[in-house]
């Protein structure tokens, strides 16, 4: 029997997604997803903040159509849960900030985070709820990942965007405790809800941003559906015309990565928490420069001394970040600079650092960067562990005639060199900083989610933020 026609002893998969839904008890949830869960709450509403005054949280903001009981967090307003859902997710993966999932990639956070406290403030969930849904959430979206590997790219979608909705689906469904069968045609409903092509490459349009909070949207309608009677196909995932069919044509899909193990070894836990404000495989290349850029200091020279610099990669990163290489030297933006190796790479070497400040549209044309950037190129190396390990590479010529080369083994902040729950704090009160709050508006926000994630009530209350 084919991976893609597998039932597993006739089991729907789907249904035994839902069965292990439905068995999830907080109390049983190993410490180090419980840690995940407790960071990505503090990581993911870190982000709403810091992109709150852009023009695409603007956007996503007016197309709003009604009020209710749910917070669009670090503005005065309260929206439906379909709306909140929207413009938060959209916000916390707006910069690309946002955790990834090494082996994907997907963004998990972005996407579940905001879908799961929409629904708790519309039904009035506890924290222990919003914690299940995290975890259940986080660890489909990952395991659904692993499932066909780069096939979704290569078809041209978004993981993030099209395993977004089945994952909020189940996450919003473990939340509100819905019976496994229900689970089950939610599940089967949102793969209709799936969306999200990367065409946004070609340019650096906000379509990229949007897929999280479409995906958010679309999860909490799936399960709110099926909880009314409506009805999906139980074989939305291994039918003929289910869901790797339609998204990863081109591979095998392998469901043992969906399901074995599931409820017992939790994936999820080895989310990936980062450090710079770009795209997660640009990350150890960063690292790689900073360090470069150490190496030169120490010379007693500058980056206008490097005359090339050549990077291995690994094949899959190629039409994403490097490809095609003219507009990666010169990108017309500051979010196309997020998903430019090259640029990244000037940015580190001459900023050392990665942050909001350095993709801002003025920052992008800065001449040195583009010069920079523009003597950046690479080569496929054929033993390069992309999707498995994302690792980084940077070999430097300088004006002398002598070499710099240095490289990454692992992504910083990834499962083999993870980032800490201090190091998260830093980087929430950072976000605070930016988005441009007030002090005391941090504080409330910070005992909001100690709050939530202590199991108390999810409240964001009067705390939201008068513009």
């Amino acid at each position: 029997m084919s991976g893609r026609t597998a039932q597993l002893d006739g089991t729907p998969i789907a249904a035994r997604i839902a069965a292990f839904i439905a068995g999830v008890d907080i109390k049983s949830l190993p410490e180090p997803m419980l840690k995940t869960c407790r960071m990505l709450l503090q990581d993911v509403t870190g982000l709403i903040v810091a992109a709150r005054n852009t023009d695409y949280v603007e956007a996503a903001l007016a197309s709003a159509v009604g009020r209710g009981p749910c917070s669009v967090i670090g503005h005065a307003v309260s929206v439906s849960a379909y709306d909140a859902a929207l413009v938060n997710a959209t916000a916390a993966h707006g910069e690309d900030y946002d955790d990834t999932f090494e082996g994907g990639p997907v963004h998990a956070g972005a996407v579940i985070v905001p879908a799961v406290l929409a629904i708790a403030e519309q039904r009035g969930l506890s924290g222990h709820d919003v914690i299940r849904g995290l975890a259940v959430g986080v660890e489909i979206i990952c395991r659904m990942s692993l499932v066909a590997p780069q096939a979704t790219h290569r078809a041209g979608f978004h993981p993030t965007a099209v395993m977004g909705a089945p994952a909020a689906a189940a996450a919003v469904a473990a939340a509100l405790q819905l019976p496994a069968e229900q689970t089950t045609h939610a599940l089967g409903i949102s793969a209709s809800l799936s969306s999200g092509i990367i065409e946004y490459l070609a340019d650096g349009s906000s379509t990229k941003r949007l897929h999280a909070g479409a995906a958010a949207q679309s999860g909490i309608r799936a399960a709110l559906l099926a909880e009314g009677g409506f009805t999906g196909p139980a074989s939305v995932f291994e039918g003929e015309h289910g869901f790797y069919r339609a998204f990863a044509p081109s591979r095998e899909p392998d469901y043992s990565q969906l399901l074995d193990g599931l409820g017992q070894r939790w994936v999820g836990a080895s989310l990936a928490f980062k450090p710079y404000a770009c795209g997660t495989m640009t990350q150890p290349f960063i690292d790689c420069a900073v360090e470069a850029a150490q190496e030169l200091e120490a010379r007693g020279m500058s980056a206008d001394r490097i005359e090339s610099m050549l990077c291995k990669v690994g094949e899959g990163t190629v039409h994403r970040l490097w490809e095609p290489l003219q507009r990666k030297h010169a990108p017309p933006n500051g979010y196309a600079g997020k998903f430019s190796t090259p640029y990244c790479i000037a940015v580190g070497l001459i900023d050392r650092r990665a942050g909001l400040e350095q993709f801002t549209d003025a920052r992008a044309r800065d001449p040195r960067l583009r010069a920079l950037a523009s003597r950046v190129s690479y080569v496929v190396d054929p033993d390069n562990e992309y999707p498995r390990n994302f690792s980084g590479h940077l070999k430097l010529r300088l004006d002398d005639g002598s070499v710099i080369e240095i490289e990454k083994a692992q992504l910083r902040g990834g499962a083999r060199e993870p980032l800490s729950e201090q190091e998260i704090a830093t980087k929430f009160a950072e976000n605070m900083r930016f988005g441009g709050v007030s002090a005391a508006f941090a504080t409330q926000l910070h005992e909001a989610i100690a709050a939530i994630a202590a199991g108390g009530p999810v409240n964001f209350g009067t705390d939201k933020e008068q513009r």
